[in-house]
């Protein structure tokens, strides 16, 4: 197949350009492989209801139809690429993290198309469903066992259609046996009321299913500099480059102070007495103070910051700067700037 014209733009010409007439679809790109393989890991599973497949904005199911979104910038390595360099990095771009993503849309598409979320076994499982949406922000605890583990950021407590749609994409995935892995945890109670749900299911077509409206999820009529624009505020905080206003001013010491000290090896130094004082004072989890202060000593080398000598007063800054960090996250889930 012929490259289309626009892979050979620039960056800022191709994001001059609309999604919606870059001409993408599952069918012919590198998506139509992973796709056909969700479809043979259903029928292996007896399982006939395979869910169309459609270019999006983001991985998604739409709320109550069951069909699969998947994002644009896969379809094509050119798109990949910008995505690459604009986000630092590809959601979906290995094939084992594809297969991971769309198991779990397809619990969604497969909740919707049998309802299953109306079974009285599914609410005992999984808690009552909802329509509201999955929220941006929740508190997971790592150490739990009344879930599965499948995406990153324990992504099955985020809400009860999510934990469905995980333990669904755990029970789907070949060659893992999910009960020598989950043995003896309570997440193993959900998986085997999933197995119960979907074996009854083999064979079976859904119930008739709402009309899929290409108009109706129309989400790609803009320019690709509209899309990151937004998409860059929605995860401004993800960012390198996101702190370096306020590392600048808490690391100011210039070439001429003598005796000054590279910022990132005082924070190594007192890391876990920052660690321990953040925790104590804001609740906080030590593994998300754990992963902020890594960023930021990681920043700190890449923007090669110092201070000018260990003064007790500069714990008690840094001590600060870190709690305003970590209450922001408490309240928001975004390690937000102070200003």
């Amino acid at each position: 197949m012929d490259a289309p014209a626009w892979a050979s733009l620039s960056d800022d010409e191709l994001l001059e350009q609309r999604i919606s007439r870059l001409g993408l679809s599952v069918a012919g790109s590198p998506l139509e492989r992973l796709v056909q393989q969700l479809y043979d890991e259903l029928t292996q599973k007896g399982l006939v209801f395979h869910p169309s497949c459609h270019v999006g904005d983001e991985w998604f199911v739409p709320v109550g139809v069951p069909a699969i979104f998947i994002p644009f910038f896969l379809a094509h390595e050119r798109l990949g690429q910008l995505e690459r360099k604009i986000m630092l990095e590809v959601e979906g771009d290995t094939p084992e993290w594809f297969m991971k993503l769309i198991r779990h849309e397809a619990g969604h598409a497969y909740a919707y198309a049998y309802q299953l979320f109306k079974r009285r076994k599914w609410q005992r499982a999984f808690g009552r469903s909802s329509a509201q949406e999955t929220p941006s922000f929740y508190r997971p605890r790592p150490h739990s066992r009344g879930y599965v583990v499948h995406l990153d950021d324990w992504y099955a407590q985020s809400h009860p259609d999510e934990d469905f749609a995980e333990t669904f994409a755990v029970w789907l995935t070949p060659g893992l046996d999910w009960q020598e892995r989950y043995r003896g945890w309570k997440a193993l109670e959900k998986l085997l009321v999933v197995d119960e749900m979907l074996r009854s299911l083999a064979g079976q077509p859904p119930p008739a299913l709402p009309e899929y409206r290409v108009r109706d999820h129309d989400c790609l009529n803009v320019k690709l500099k509209t899309y990151y624009a937004r998409k860059r505020r929605l995860y401004e905080d993800s960012f390198p480059d996101f702190y370096d206003s306020d590392l600048r001013q808490l690391f100011d010491a210039g070439a001429d102070v003598a005796g000054r000290v590279k910022a990132s090896v005082y924070l190594k130094h007192h890391r876990a007495q920052l660690m321990e004082a953040v925790c104590q004072w804001t609740n906080e989890r030590k593994y998300h103070v754990t992963a902020l202060l890594a960023r930021l000593i990681e920043r700190c080398d890449q923007l090669g910051l110092y201070l000018k000598g260990y003064d007790p007063r500069q714990n008690l800054q840094v001590a600060a700067y870190l709690t305003t960090l970590v209450m922001n996250h408490l309240f928001t889930g975004k390690f937000k700037r102070t200003k």
